[in-house]
Formats: C-alpha cells, structure tokens, sequence
C-alpha cells in the first residue's frame, strides 16, 4: 500500500528578528569584551542564518514584556512564565499551520480528517493541542488524537510512522500531523559555548502535513518509499534537553557535526540499498538544518554536491532552526522544487543522538 504526504502548510510568529539584533540580545547580557562576547561575534556572524521568528513580542521593543526589561537586560523568567507565553502562542499556530496545509490538499475538507498527531516539545498543557485542533479547525469530535512530546528535532519523523501506520491499518485514514516549537522561550544567556551555540540557531515556527493512502484527483505530494531509524554511538550527552528552573536547557555539543560526518554513510547507505537506491539516486536531500556545521559535515560525510543541499541551506537561513517543524519546512519547499518521479532522502537528527529517515517520490 502506497502512503503519501498530500500536502504541507506552515506557519511563523509575527515577529522577526536578524541574526544581527538576536547577537545584540545575547551580548547585553554579558560582559563586554569577555571571551563569551568574542564567541557570540563569531558563531552568530557564521551561523548561515539571516533571520529567525519568535513569539518573544519585546526583544526589539524592550521594557514592556517579561523577557527584557526597559534598560535591555534579560528578566531571566521563569520556566512556569515561559510556559503561560507558550500556551497563549500556541494555539493559534498549531491552528493556522494545520488549516494551511488543508487549503493546501485539494479535494481534502476537515471533516474527511481521521486521526491528528500534534508534535512539541518546547512547552506542556491539557488539554492540549491535539483538543484544541478539533474546535479551531472544525474537525469531528471523534477524531482520533495522539501527542508525541520531548522527542526533539527528529520527532516529526516517529509523528509520520505513526500516521503510516494508521493508514496501513485503515485504507481510508486520513491523518494530520502538526508539529510546532517555541524555541525561543528558553532563551536563557550563558557563557558556556554548547548554550551560545543552541541559542545561535534555535528559533519559532509550526509545519503540518496530511497523511493519506487516498491521494484526490490532481494531487501531487510525496510518496513514503521507507523509514529508518539509527543511533551514533557513544553520543547520549551531546544533544539533550531537560527541564530547569529558568526554561528548558538545550544541549548542542560543538561535537555534533563531526559525529554525523563520521557515521552520516553508515546509517544512510543500508537505508538506501534496501530500497534498491545509492546516493546517486537521490535528487534531493531533505537535510535538518540544525546548524550550518552540520549541514556542511553532512555533506562532507556523504561526499554530496552543495546544490543537492539547497532546500536546507534556504530554510536554514530564512528561519533557523525550528526543531520538530524544520524538516516538514524543508519538505515544503523539496515538494515545490521537484519534478514527478524525483527522489528524496529526508533525515533529522535529535537526542541521542538519533538519526531518523525517510526515502520519498515526488507524484
């Protein structure tokens, strides 16, 4: 049985930010001239990003929200304040994400949606996403809901198995996946250079997508092929995230990058030879863009031409990264950039380090 992603919408905060002015917030938090200054001028400068979204309302206009106080210093607020923020901006995100991606699925109306799997991990309430989805987008009351939470920047991945498997099993499900990260939130100021390097990149958005072994008269989407799923050894600590008393503390090791160029072909080729394909198959790799590194010792790694890597470069540097959201962005734009009969190798990376995968065929 053939299971596609019909379509995909996404969405962002309001408010926007350059690279430029998100330095300029990290560095009046610390001491000028200091080593952790000097990092924060080099890493922000050579991120590979222009601009990130975020629902932090007050970091251009200071003084009036609870993050940054009048004279431009951070409050340092607490996890439970971040939380509140992140229950009143989610909602309508998770709600203008999922609608996008209907308007987007022709033939596809809320009332023919089966199953909703919301993805997050950057913030906890209930009833959830999952509830509110049913009245802000007019679905039926029995839909069938199910939230993956905690899981990282590779948790659409587990959210897309999940809806494949509901469709396996029901030829007629159709499934809503949204996924959506408030990053910013737990922006906290560190000198540490693992802190300077996640708040570096780490940013706001929602991205959701329609699951179907149904595809409607004159769709066109991406065809699921296969899934895998891999650990790096000896990596546990160098990307994690757990809950503190001001936000959630993102692990990015500097050490990531070259963990993925060193086992980037020993996951990715059995992945792709048990489908019968190589590398040279694939015309587009739908690559997490956690940062600009990792995207560069991916491609070293696999020994990939910079023009297959141009849908995550582009994401990468028009959003940062969004966790969970990011790879269903660069998905967007491959589906927008391909022709039928394209292939695709789409993988992300999250705690663990685990990578996740997924061949799929441009229709």
């Amino acid at each position: 049985m053939s299971i596609s992603l019909l379509a995909i919408g996404t969405a962002v905060p309001p408010d926007s930010y350059t690279q430029d002015e998100a330095a300029r917030v990290m560095l009046g938090a610390l001491e000028p001239g200091s080593r952790a200054a000097k990092l924060v001028h080099r890493i922000y400068a050579h991120s590979g990003i222009e601009k990130r979204h975020s629902v932090i309302h007050d970091l251009r206009n200071p003084g009036g929200g609870v993050f940054i106080d009048a004279e431009g210093r951070f409050r340092s607020p607490s996890t439970g304040t971040r939380n509140d923020r992140y229950q009143e901006e989610a909602r309508p995100l998770f709600a203008e994400a999922g609608r996008n991606a209907l308007d987007a699925a022709p033939g596809v109306r809320a009332r023919d949606l089966t199953h909703v799997i919301t993805v997050s991990c950057t913030g906890f309430y209930a009833p959830g996403p999952d509830f509110h989805l049913i009245r802000d987008l007019g679905l039926s009351t029995s839909v069938r809901r199910v939230h993956v939470g905690f899981m990282g920047c590779y948790a659409a991945f587990p959210a897309l198995a999940m809806a494949r498997a509901f469709c396996e099993a029901d030829p007629s499900a159709m499934v809503l996946v949204v996924c959506l990260e408030l990053c910013s939130l737990h922006l906290e100021p560190s000198d540490e250079v693992d802190d300077i390097l996640a708040f570096s990149v780490f940013a706001d958005g929602a991205a959701a997508c329609i699951v179907s072994a149904a595809v409607p008269a004159g769709a066109s989407g991406l065809r699921l092929m296969a899934m895998d799923t891999a650990v790096a050894p000896d990596s546990e600590t160098d990307m994690a995230w757990t809950i503190g008393d001001r936000g959630f503390k993102m692990v990015l090791s500097t050490y990531v990058p070259r963990i993925l160029e060193a086992s980037m072909a020993g996951v990715v080729d059995p992945v792709l030879a048990r489908s019968g394909w190589s590398r040279e198959d694939v015309d587009h790799w739908a690559v997490h863009p956690g940062g600009r590194a990792i995207l560069d010792k991916v491609r070293d790694g696999l020994d990939l031409g910079e023009q297959k890597l141009g849908a995550p470069r582009a994401i990468l540097r028009d959003y940062g990264n969004m966790s969970s959201a990011t790879i269903l962005f660069v998905l967007q734009k491959v589906l927008a950039d391909a022709a039928p009969g394209e292939r695709v190798m789409a993988m992300a990376f999250g705690p663990g380090l685990t990578v996740e995968s997924a061949l799929l065929e441009r229709f």
